[in-house]
């Protein structure tokens, strides 16, 4: 339903200014569009038309180009100087290209060639004046038709390919809802994400386990370079990076920025294993192995939550390893990028690269985004929802190294992977725990011994080996936080809550962690 907002908006009487030396020859078209509630004020000059623009304010301007004494070309210089938001309409007999192009460089909201019926005008004005108006009625009612399929969806989905096409759904009306001022809508999306968390959570729950043991699970962290990197490095040299901390919504923000160097060509969801943490998912991206199997095979480059010392120091290692593991004769190269200097180097050198098959680049900033969104005050106001965190991230995209780095890529021909390994959910609920001090201080997993938490709030793994992962100790057990929940020691609780209340966290069970992107891209 239309909200009162909307009808305000319907109702208002917009101004035009009509710009002709034959303003005369126009006055049926006047009086259609004063019977629809445009209130029309005419010039037959430029110099006139500029007087006008002076003494008062019009919603659109439709302007004559071939005009005597200032022609339309012009007065459109002239008329930007006093006010350069309002859209202009060209409207000429000359249909000259160099006209076009200089009327379309000035940036003019459209271009109409005489002799103008009055539907052509009316189709003018309802794109330029009327166009949020319609596009919100039109987005308001896709998403209460799509609403109900989505909730159908919900109540069947059982499949890991059903939830990752169910995510990107509800990440499609997310973007288009923000797009307009109906806050009604975007809170029943939001009552819908929510439930599809808690859904999904029992869904991973119940089948995450079976993954292993039946070896019929989806593409996820340890299977993504041998099941979708490898075939791709046929197709000749390729610039893999993974962005850590990727949300699929993250990626869908910046992907046009792409557009002018790269065409997608492929693009598809995958599952970060859990815990949804750089030290286990990337680890595993790089060695194609799980935790445990890491742990077993390559003592000397894991490292286990409680151990001292950096976790992700080895990846080169492990990609190595599994790159003779796979029998693969590859010239590659790796590259941890953590800062604003690493990056610009590794733009500036890679021409250097251009022989090598492989260039793995692993991109620390959306990851650290997201912890200075927890520590830093300024922060947390540039990026205080989903959709600001999206922004943030695009303008960072825009204006990084890792831009330079691909447009280079470009230019030399390099094939592009971008992907990431896991994503991240803004907390908005605490759940109490109880551990040792040999227990993970992460806020999305807990692991150790004598863990006491909310049952129904975790999904819980008494033994990790069922997940292919490694015990501390001998009772060591697992926990995931489910939702948008994120753990809290009873001692100085509130404090705890406090801080830690809408922040970026990862580790847990959640679409946004777990379903995350996997994208091909060819040169332009």
């Amino acid at each position: 339903m239309p909200t009162p907002q909307m009808k305000l908006q319907h109702m208002k009487i917009f101004t035009i200014l009509w710009v002709d030396d034959e303003i005369d020859l126009l006055k049926s078209h006047q009086l259609f569009l004063e019977d629809r509630n445009y209130e029309v004020v005419t010039c037959n000059s430029g110099q006139d038309a500029l007087e006008a623009m002076r003494d008062r304010h019009f919603d659109i301007v439709f302007l004559d180009e071939n005009m005597p004494g200032l022609s339309g070309l012009e007065t459109l210089t002239e008329l930007r100087q006093l006010d350069a938001s309002v859209p202009v309409v060209m409207i000429t007999k000359n249909e000259e290209e160099s006209i076009m192009e200089e009327a379309i460089g000035s940036q003019i909201a459209d271009y109409l060639i005489k002799p103008v019926n009055p539907n052509q005008i009316l189709l003018s004005l309802k794109k330029n004046l009327d166009h949020s108006r319609l596009v919100s009625e039109k987005t308001t009612a896709g998403y209460q038709q799509e609403f109900r399929k989505i909730a159908m969806e919900l109540m069947e989905v059982n499949s890991c390919e059903g939830w990752a096409d169910l995510y990107r759904k509800l990440i499609f009306w997310e973007l288009r809802l923000e797009s307009i001022e109906d806050s009604g809508m975007f809170e029943i999306l939001e009552s819908q994400k929510t439930e599809a968390n808690q859904l999904f959570g029992r869904f991973i729950e119940k089948e995450y386990p079976t993954w292993f043991s039946n070896g019929q699970g989806p593409v996820m962290s340890h299977t993504l370079f041998r099941e979708l990197i490898r075939p791709a490095l046929a197709d000749g040299p390729t610039l893999l990076v993974v962005i850590d901390n990727l949300r699929y919504d993250q990626w869908f923000a910046f992907e046009d920025a792409l557009a002018p160097y790269y065409r997608k060509v492929r693009e598809r969801p995958y599952f970060s294993i859990l815990p949804t943490a750089t030290q286990y998912a990337r680890n595993a991206i790089f060695s194609g192995l799980m935790p445990l199997e890491m742990e077993k095979r390559h003592p000397q480059w894991w490292k286990n939550d409680t151990d001292e010392g950096g976790k992700n120091l080895h990846e080169a290692n492990f990609l190595g390893d599994q790159i003779k593991r796979l029998g693969l004769d590859l010239n590659w190269e790796y590259h941890k990028i953590s800062s604003l200097k690493q990056g610009k180097q590794l733009a500036q050198q890679f021409r250097s690269l251009k022989d090598k098959d492989l260039v793995a680049v692993v991109y620390n900033f959306v990851d650290m985004l997201s912890h200075s969104r927890t520590e830093m005050e300024v922060i947390k106001e540039l990026a205080s929802n989903d959709k600001a965190y999206r922004s943030l991230t695009l303008s960072w995209f825009r204006n990084s190294p890792l831009l330079e780095l691909i447009q280079e890529a470009q230019t030399l021909g390099f094939q592009l992977i971008l992907t990431t390994d896991h994503g991240t959910i803004n907390v908005k609920q605490a759940s109490r725990v109880i551990g040792d001090k040999e227990t993970s201080l992460n806020l999305r997993y807990k692991t150790g011994r004598s863990l006491t938490y909310e049952e129904k709030e975790v999904m819980a793994c008494k033994r990790p080996s069922d997940l292919q992962l490694p015990s501390i100790n001998m009772s060591s057990s697992y926990i995931f936080a489910k939702n948008d929940l994120f753990f809290a020691y009873p001692n100085n609780y509130n404090h705890y809550v406090s801080y830690y209340r809408n922040t970026y966290q990862h580790g847990g069970v959640s679409l946004e962690e777990m379903v995350i992107p996997f994208v091909v891209l060819r040169p332009r």
